[in-house]
């Protein structure tokens, strides 16, 4: 075998199984109010704004009327990686650390029927993160970018006083972008892989509601999973060997089912103290194949993905003072849970144990309504050794995603609403 021929079966090994993972459990947006996340988005058995079409679909039959609330969620992101020693002791920031995303929510309840009726577009899932090329890990991972946006329209019925049930169908649209390095550097060969591939999936959601007592309300929460077909391309190159080459490609990706239980204890009508369980299922996100055109050769034609997660939870827990003035005071805490193993860890994951601290304001008048949220996210030190990176680049590089991981977030959140 020539050398040039020795050279192209290594890099057909390496592109083979190039990409690694997205995100980690900051992929998924839970926070779609400003009322709720003040509360630590504790929200499933109050439920009481338009924004439950999200947080529990059943909830809406409390509403009167017509009403309209929208809002904007936006981040201020700094995940940040330090190599293990003796290779480095930099610390490394990601590239981009501002995100938004927006919500819009829709309700009317009937006057004659017990039947209520919303629509709600938001973004339940969506994230981006890009590390710099010297990280050490460039043939484990770069870049990986998901946006994912959601129509859902709902109905709910209130079976009897106190006693509701709600759901409807969620219809998604979500764009995917992967990229790793095939070498060590960047320079002086040019090399990398790409994937991008956008796709429309539907699911569902449905809740239930029920306050037996004035003091005691309990509410449920249901979100289908979906698996969505991204239909894009391939991009990649290593130069001498491989030109810059594009191919059409399509991978099958199965966002995750959630689910979420709550308690709400209301000691006098001024206080709201509410505790809510939520689920994600992240054993959705396992081996996915790139399935592109015939590449050249000796690059392969199906590229694996390998994500290998696992469920996480999120325990949230809020309280709520009300004034006589209209205006009302909010505080809350979440503990998140981790959902990517140390053994298949990814930087493009990054992810780790998180706590949120959050406050927030409030007005609501008789036909306008205001609240602001402030939410501080923190993930002590996740130290990460053994890793086996998951392609072929970083085996072949010798490198992997060990080192230690720190998480800092910073929030605001606005919601107007309005009633007709």
């Amino acid at each position: 075998m020539s050398r040039s021929e020795a050279l192209k079966l290594i890099v057909a090994a390496a592109i083979e199984v190039a990409p690694s993972v997205v995100l980690g459990n900051g992929l998924r947006l839970p926070s779609q109010d400003a009322f709720a996340t003040a509360r630590g988005e504790a929200f499933a058995a109050t439920a009481d704004n338009p924004s439950a079409i999200y947080y529990n679909p059943a909830g809406i039959t409390q509403l009167d009327g017509s009403n309209l609330r929208a809002g904007i969620y936006g981040l201020y992101l700094d995940p940040t990686f330090t190599p293990p020693p003796p290779a480095n002791t930099n610390r490394f920031h990601i590239d981009n650390k501002l995100a938004a995303a927006p919500q819009f929510f829709f309700t009317h309840t009937l006057e004659k029927l017990p039947l209520s009726y919303g629509l709600g577009v938001y973004a339940p899932f969506g994230a981006g993160i890009e590390w710099p090329q010297d990280t050490g890990f460039r043939a484990v991972a770069i870049k990986g970018r998901v946006t994912y946006l959601t129509a859902n329209p709902v109905v709910a019925w209130e079976i009897v006083p106190g006693l509701s049930l709600g759901g409807g169908l969620k219809v998604n649209y979500a764009n995917v972008e992967l990229e790793q390095g095939l070498l060590r550097y960047e320079e002086p060969l040019p090399n990398f892989f790409r994937f991008d591939g956008e796709g429309w999936s539907v699911g569902y959601n449905v809740g239930a509601l029920w306050q037996p007592c004035q003091q005691l309300s309990f509410g449920a929460g249901f979100r289908s999973s979906s698996t969505v077909t991204l239909g894009g391309h391939t991009h990649f190159e290593q130069f001498p060997v491989i030109p810059v080459t594009s191919r059409s490609a399509q991978m099958d990706f199965t966002f995750p089912l959630g689910a979420v239980f709550g308690v709400s204890y209301r000691p006098t009508p001024k206080w709201n103290i509410e505790f809510n369980a939520d689920y994600t299922d992240w054993n959705s996100f396992e081996t996915n194949i790139i399935h592109q055109a015939p590449p050249p050769f000796p690059v392969k034609q199906n590229i694996p993905v390998a994500l290998n997660w696992k469920p996480s939870w999120m325990y949230e827990v809020g309280a709520t003072r009300y004034f006589d003035n209209a205006w009302h005071l909010s505080a809350g805490y979440v503990f998140n849970q981790n959902s990517v193993k140390n053994e298949t860890y990814s930087p493009l994951a990054a992810d780790l144990d998180r706590h949120f601290i959050t406050v927030g304001a409030g007005h609501k008048g008789k036909r306008y309504d205001l609240d602001i949220a402030y939410q501080f996210g923190y993930g002590p030190d996740h130290i990460v050794s053994g890793s086996v990176a998951s392609s072929s680049p970083g085996l072949n590089a010798g490198q992997n995603a060990d080192g230690t991981y720190h998480f800092i977030s910073h929030a605001i959140m606005l919601t107007v609403g309005i009633r007709f």
